[in-house]
């Protein structure tokens, strides 16, 4: 089945995560898009910290949503659950070591 009880919708999670993280990236990129702006938005450390921090945490939400989807889907039995949300759902920002 591959998944499938949540529509598939933590696939939008990622998306938003790689937005946030275009943006990190381009943040203070002084190029300019085709309305002569600059294509970077110059938010200082600390907002760009929070971005980091939203990103990680859209990933490791996506990533538990999968796992649960692949549950109720019957792709993963309890076991597999188990192996693989340790393998593949990052630790909680409090819980890395």
């Amino acid at each position: 089945m591959s998944g499938g009880h949540f529509d598939y919708q933590q696939h939008h999670l990622y998306w938003m995560a790689e937005e946030i993280d275009e943006l990190i990236e381009l943040n203070n990129c002084t190029d300019k898009n085709e309305y002569d702006t600059e294509i970077g938005r110059h938010y200082p450390d600390d907002i760009i910290t929070k971005f980091k921090e939203t990103a990680y945490e859209l990933k490791r939400t996506a990533a538990m949503v999968h796992r649960i989807d692949w549950l109720l889907s019957g792709d993963d039995d309890e076991g597999s659950f188990r192996k693989r949300w340790d393998k593949e759902v990052p630790p909680a920002k409090d819980e890395e070591k």
